[in-house]
């Protein structure tokens, strides 16, 4: 949380570390973080449709749903969203 409020202006860096009491080096090693997902809710809801037709449904007929739902997304953000997920539809009959 202190690092966050520390500017990226070498001698702002500086200061504001002196200042707050931290190192230098400890800000640096801070930024290099990884930082934790976001769970954005268009994700929660396209694994909800997919799941709810049993994996049968691609990106296309997700958006219908989705669209029908209220929920305004493009087909290409559904079809990503499903690839970092790994929902790969199957054939269903």
């Amino acid at each position: 949380m202190i690092y966050q409020i520390i500017q990226e202006d070498e001698k702002a860096v500086h200061q504001a570390c002196r200042v707050l009491q931290v190192s230098r080096s400890g800000y640096y090693a801070a930024r290099q973080r990884p930082k934790p997902p976001v769970i954005c809710s268009a994700s929660v809801r396209v694994k909800a449709v997919f799941a709810a037709h049993q994996g049968c449904y691609g990106s296309r007929r997700i958006v219908d749903e989705l669209h029908e739902q209220g929920l305004k997304i493009g087909r290409y953000k559904v079809r990503r969203l499903m690839r970092e997920a790994a929902l790969k539809p199957v054939g269903c009959i």
